[in-house]
């Protein structure tokens, strides 16, 4: 399987995330993609490239304007205030508050985030940029008549909406590449999120669209971050009605529920009848996981590859969360190798 890789991602690399009432070490660092960069390398899974850039097109595609042009001058307006630190938010806009973009960089970063554990750097924007080039040459190389790539992104996207970011997550390359498969004429297109945490960004984006199913198993939104986006009774509006599909578990379900859940998430998958499928892959259902409640253990991973092989359709996957590092790697690894293995 063909790996695209850029090391621009370790470009961003915060300092800290407000996490449990307390500023902590970031647990999305560049050590979890050099960690799995090696272990495919070591697994000889196939070929590893760079990206091939893809300017800011496909990007506006997903993402708003205004939001775009945000992230991209955010560091700038925080450092002209003579702060070299992370740039992190001061308060959020919140029910019967306006949503009127403020002209100071503290107002626009409290716009435009959902949360503090995402700090923007002087690098926030070129490794973000990349990310969405490495999700974009996979999809080129899908077109093209590869079965399956692997987008190793970093930083993750499937928490980005439109036009805010948070969760780790600055420009959502999972919605990105669906669109752009959608635009090189897929009539349809699946997304299936096994990341811990629901892709509340990924939903949002398409809730209102027919072309592209989404569905996600994660943490019960009662129970978890993010929260507020997630819950079963979520199926799509307009168009997107019946195009959208939860499986929220509670914290500690048993690995045969999350399995079930998989399960009916394929056959779901199936009756979409899609052209070609991205996978937001998150392996923070892992049981050691440190900011996860699942119950995965490293041998369930290939079992996910081989399941998602069975869908016999072109597929990408992208890379989302999973903070566990020792045990990173050979997650991922077991994934895709049980993912080649079928095929």
């Amino acid at each position: 399987m063909l790996t695209v890789y850029s090391d621009d991602h370790r470009l961003q690399d915060g300092r800290a995330e407000l996490i449990d009432g307390t500023l902590k070490p970031c647990y999305e660092c560049p050590a979890r993609a050099d960690i799995i960069l090696g272990r495919i390398r070591d697994s000889d899974l196939g070929d590893v490239i760079p990206p091939e850039a893809h300017g800011e097109a496909p990007i506006r595609r997903i993402h708003s304007d205004n939001y775009v042009d945000f992230l991209r001058s955010a560091w700038g307006l925080w450092s002209a205030e003579g702060r070299d630190y992370d740039a992190l938010p001061l308060n959020w806009q919140i029910r019967d508050m306006r949503a009127i973009e403020p002209v100071t960089i503290d107002g626009k970063l409290s716009y435009f985030s959902f949360d503090a554990g995402t700090p923007i750097t002087a690098g926030t924007w070129q490794a973000a940029q990349s990310a969405v080039d490495v999700a974009l040459t996979g999809v080129d190389r899908l077109r093209a008549g590869e079965r399956a790539v692997f987008s190793l992104c970093r930083p993750p996207g499937h928490h980005a909406a439109a036009d805010y970011y948070g969760g780790y997550c600055f420009l959502n390359n999972a919605a990105i590449a669906a669109q752009a498969l959608v635009d090189s004429g897929a009539d349809r297109v699946a997304i299936l999120d096994i990341d811990y945490h629901h892709g509340n960004g990924t939903q949002s984006i398409f809730y209102d669209k027919a072309d592209v199913f989404f569905t996600s198993i994660h943490g019960d939104p009662r129970q978890e971050f993010p929260f507020f986006l997630g819950h079963a009774d979520e199926t799509g509006v307009g168009p997107g009605n019946g195009k959208n599909a939860n499986f929220p578990l509670p914290w500690d379900a048993p690995s045969d529920d999350w399995f079930e859940a998989l399960e009916i998430a394929c056959r779901r998958i199936t009756g979409h009848a899609p052209a070609a499928l991205v996978v937001s892959l998150g392996v923070d259902t892992f049981i050691d996981d440190p900011i996860s409640r699942f119950r995965l253990e490293t041998r369930d991973y290939r079992r996910i590859g081989e399941r998602i092989a069975d869908l016999r359709l072109p597929t990408l996957f992208v890379m989302e969360g999973g903070y566990a590092v020792d045990a990173l790697g050979a997650n991922v690894e077991q994934v895709l190798s049980g993912f080649a293995g079928r095929t």
